[in-house]
């Protein structure tokens, strides 16, 4: 046994400021001369004895008053009134034998602890009353219940069983909380250097926000594995004493109860965590173990909730606390615990039953390791098997290993099976019984997947790149996903460079027909063949009708959008997801359902986008992916920027962007602000659009991601050209705009020739513009869309009310409103609506949620009131709504006038928008530039 010589004394209570207060507001009365009663109840380990010692502390420090202690004796626990014996010899002086005889019944006790709360304050702690012979529970339940206002005696009782003092107030302890239990875990290390962060993970793990637990866990580790130099013990030592204290609670059952509660324990240990064990397996046990069938029938169909240690939801039965289980196997005989588990074992094994749960029951019953039972275990840890189910079977598998490198790589291999399982956690858990220099590139590989999903894509591709160099002499498939996993890090960084060389490293020989033309194309397009590239990408995508396979779908999904086939990408992307939600695995559900929702967008369908970027959200958090969640944030804000409320757009591209930074996923921080842009300029905002836009539009290191920087010059030009910047900035545009040309030649989106024709119409003179617009609506009418269409139609509808065509811009601006509509993109409806307006056409329903105190503006004023609410000068109003300063100052002048107002400042109290300050700025900057 490793000595405890880590662990220091934590010097105050963690995670119980809300407990602390209640018992500080009992001693506060106390003190006032009022007493009462608490009931502190919780299982073992979670402080009851910590808070009793505090209160004692405080009351005895604090008031100077009696405080009478005791707790139950494991040797007295049975004997008549030893518990109020204890209680009453606990007081400051002795007591007369006359009193103490008195003090054992109900009454006397509560005249006891009344006359001695008449001298002073007295506070009675009693810690583990539920272990109390029953006299002495039923003397204290009285006396405490009796004992209120006036009494000067305050009665704080721990108990384990809350239903043993019923009517008294009970506050139960809860877990402590990740962050309380982080800084316990600190305190206790301090003094022993850093401890690794997945040390930090798996001993938080395994207490459970217990913190009698993580001290033993703790205190059992050297400082070498608790700063990750050494392998990690499996299981973790230390629990010892809180399951002892668990099982103390089982001492009274039968010993046919006990034998039902170590049928159920084991059963448990080949099941999936937290998935019980199965009723019916546990009926046949009992039988084969002769246990009588009523009592079976009593204990495991017994309603759920109902008290007891045992209980049943549906067909499986669990715990009624996970330390309960672990403390049945704990405290059962290695002997009668062994044969058990054959028992199982033998009931497990029956002609075409899976094989793994009797090996799991089996490896359970070995004395000490197996070579031969451990190699079983490997062998059976496969499909159709679940991948947690996988992962707990070849951990067993490494425990029971006689050699220290099958032994390292059984525990790799458990954590890759966890990794694609979802669990995270474990997957660390795992890879820190991995010691230094083994496993051969199977360590290095799993860390680098999981970096890929949870850190900065630098060292995941790094990582992954070091272990497909060590796999590659003997395990080429796991070769190729590690490169593979590699260029995708690059892909999220958006380096170019660095995905061709991961690619480039791609052993040919290796990969399947459609893996190397998936290769070959990506290398060609990026090395600037698209042509060749295209064809070959062509053939990857068509072998995707002959599949199921959710890797190569994905694959083939990616290959259309790089075509510019959105719709097959879409189907490719839905057969993908439907290939993970059958077959798994669970790690791979968050990327699939990513990669559907940005097809969706790219397709038009913001609505679905929108929901299988949610779905994905949820799955990525439950799979501890947060990689995965900024890209999907991103999405979101997309999605948010068509549909709106401006709202949720900046909340998920703030959440995209915050993920995006450290972890260095410039693909997701570029969709991110792509998306706030977008939302910009449908509230009538192109200069800030543009701003956002710009750097990520030009060429060159340091700006846009290199595959999806196109997506975003159809924005840039109509930011440009509404903020009145299209003659300054005239160079950058012809260059978007050229490259935009060139990328229109050679993708297939028939979205992309409308938008390359409307770029060119915002930047033609006005009387070209009109022709360009049309030859726009031509290209939408062959795609389909409604908002990309609906977006020609109102730059067209502006142009014309610009030109003062007002009646010919009702037309292009109504068909606009109606696009919107039917697509639900608010935000850019209520733009279209306000044009409509202001071009002279009443348009049913509210502007921006309805004129208010503007109610007796005209439509114009009441656009021009909003936006100098906001905060925009005269200039930037006019830039906006397409009118001269000159107009804008004549609007503005009336609205003053009609509203009553005579600021900037008070016209945006007025309508609630802003901050006076900031608009008195703008009153200076407009009387210096009217």
């Amino acid at each position: 046994m490793t000595p405890s010589t880590t662990v220091h004394s934590p010097p105050r209570l963690y995670g119980r400021s809300g407990e602390l207060a209640i018992l500080d507001t009992l001693l506060g009365r106390l003190g006032a001369g009022d007493g009462g009663a608490l009931v502190l109840t919780s299982p073992p380990g979670l402080g009851r004895t910590a808070l009793l010692r505090r209160a004692a502390a405080e009351h005895a420090g604090r008031h100077g008053g009696t405080v009478l202690y005791a707790a139950a004796a494991p040797t007295e626990r049975r004997l008549p009134h030893s518990g109020l014996h204890a209680l009453l010899c606990s007081a400051p002086r002795p007591l007369p034998d006359t009193l103490l005889r008195s003090g054992v019944t109900p009454g006397g006790l509560l005249a006891v602890l009344r006359g001695l709360g008449a001298e002073e304050p007295l506070l009675v702690c009693v810690d583990d009353a539920h272990a109390w012979d029953p006299d002495s529970r039923a003397a204290l339940g009285f006396a405490a219940r009796r004992l209120g206002a006036g009494s000067r005696v305050a009665v704080v009782i721990g108990s384990a069983d809350e239903t043993a003092f019923a009517g008294l107030p009970a506050l139960r302890l809860a877990p402590l909380d990740d962050d309380a239990a982080t800084a316990l875990l600190d305190s206790l290390t301090a003094g022993t250097g850093d401890v690794d962060p997945v040390v930090r993970s798996e001993l938080l793990r395994e207490a459970a926000g217990n913190p009698r637990l993580l001290a033993g866990l703790a205190g059992r580790l050297t400082p070498g594995q608790l700063a990750g130099r050494t392998a990690l013990p499996y299981p973790l030592p230390g629990a010892e004493s809180v399951l002892d204290a668990h099982a103390e609670h089982l001492g009274a059952l039968s010993a046919d109860t006990h034998t039902l509660l170590l049928l159920a324990a084991a059963a448990e240990e080949h099941e999936p965590d937290g998935a019980g064990s199965d009723a019916a397996l546990l009926l046949r046990a009992g039988a084969r173990a002769g246990l009588a069938t009523a009592q079976l029938d009593r204990v495991l169909f017994a309603p759920a909730g109902t008290a007891g240690p045992l209980q049943r939801a549906g067909s499986r039965v669990h715990f009624s606390h996970p330390l309960l289980r672990r403390a049945v196997l704990h405290r059962a005989p290695p002997a009668r615990r062994r044969a058990v588990h054959e028992l199982l074992a033998g009931l497990l094994t029956r002609p075409g039953s899976p094989p793994l749960p009797a090996l799991v029951q089996r490896a359970c019953a070995a004395p000490g390791p197996d070579a031969a039972l451990a190699e079983g275990l490997e062998a059976a840890a496969v499909a159709p098997y679940p991948h947690g189910e996988r992962s707990a079977a070849l951990a067993r598998a490494a425990a029971l290993s006689t050699d220290d490198s099958l032994r390292a790589a059984r525990f790799a291999a458990a954590a890759e099976q966890a990794r694609l399982a979802g669990d995270t956690g474990r997957a660390r858990a795992m890879l820190a019984r991995v010691g230094p220099h083994l496993a051969g590139g199977a360590a290095p590989y799993v860390r680098g997947m999981l970096a890929l999903r949870d850190g900065p894509v630098a060292d995941a591709r790094e990582a992954l790149l070091t272990a497909a160099g060590l796999l590659a002499p003997h395990d080429p498939r796991r070769t190729l996903d590690a490169l593979f996993g590699a260029a995708e890090a690059a892909w999220a960084m958006g380096d170019a460079i660095a995905y061709l060389d991961a690619m480039n490293r791609v052993p040919v020989a290796a990969a399947d027909r459609p893996m190397a033309q998936y290769r070959a194309g990506m290398c060609a397009v990026l090395a600037g063949h698209p042509g060749r590239g295209h064809a070959l990408l062509r053939c990857c995508l068509d072998s995707a009708d002959r599949t199921d396979d959710a890797g190569e779908l994905l694959r083939a999904a990616a290959s259309a959008l790089v075509l510019g086939e959105v719709e097959a990408a879409c189907r490719a992307g839905a057969r993908a997801l439907a290939a993970v939600r059958v077959r798994g695995p669970e790690s791979l559900l968050p990327h699939a359902l990513e990669q559907l929702a940005y097809a969706e967008l790219r397709m038009g369908r913001h609505a679905r986008a929108r929901a299988h970027a949610l779905e994905g959200l949820h799955a990525a958090r439950r799979t501890g992916q947060p990689n995965a969640a900024t890209h999907l944030h991103a999405v979101l804000a997309l999605a948010a920027s068509v549909e709106g409320p401006a709202e949720a757009c900046a909340a998920h591209a703030d959440a995209a962007l915050a993920g995006a930074g450290p972890h260095g996923l410039a693909q997701a921080a570029m969709l991110a602000t792509w998306a706030v842009a977008r939302a910009d300029l449908a509230a009538g905002r192109p200069g800030e659009a543009a701003a956002r836009l710009g750097p990520l539009v030009r060429p060159g290191p340091g700006t846009g991601h290199f595959a999806t920087r196109m997506l975003a010059v159809p924005c840039y030009v109509e930011a440009m050209a509404l903020s009145g910047r299209a003659d300054e900035g005239a160079g950058e545009l012809d260059v978007a705009v050229g490259e935009f040309a060139l990328w229109t030649a050679r993708t297939t989106d028939p979205q992309v020739p409308a938008q390359l024709a409307r770029c060119r119409a915002l930047l033609a003179p006005p009387e070209e513009a009109a022709a360009r617009y049309e030859e726009a609506l031509v290209h939408h009418d062959r795609a389909g869309g409604d908002f990309e269409r609906a977006r020609t139609r109102l730059l067209h509808g502006q142009l014309l009310r610009r030109l003062r065509r007002t009646r010919e811009a009702r037309g292009p601006l109504r068909d606009a409103l109606v696009g919107f509509e039917r697509c639900s993109a608010r935000a850019w409806a209520d733009r279209a609506s306000g044009e409509l307006r202001a071009a002279g056409e009443a348009v049913d329903g509210p502007d921006r949620g309805g004129p208010g105190p503007l109610a007796g503006l005209t439509p114009q004023q009441q656009r021009i009131a909003r936006c100098v609410a906001e905060g925009a000068t005269n200039r930037e109003v006019a830039v906006r709504l397409s009118v001269s300063p000159r107009t804008v100052d004549h609007h503005l002048r009336n609205v003053f006038s009609a509203l009553g107002v005579r600021s900037r400042t008070e016209l945006a109290r007025l309508l609630d928008r802003g901050s006076g300050a900031r608009l008195q700025d703008r009153d200076e900057k407009n009387r210096a530039h009217p």
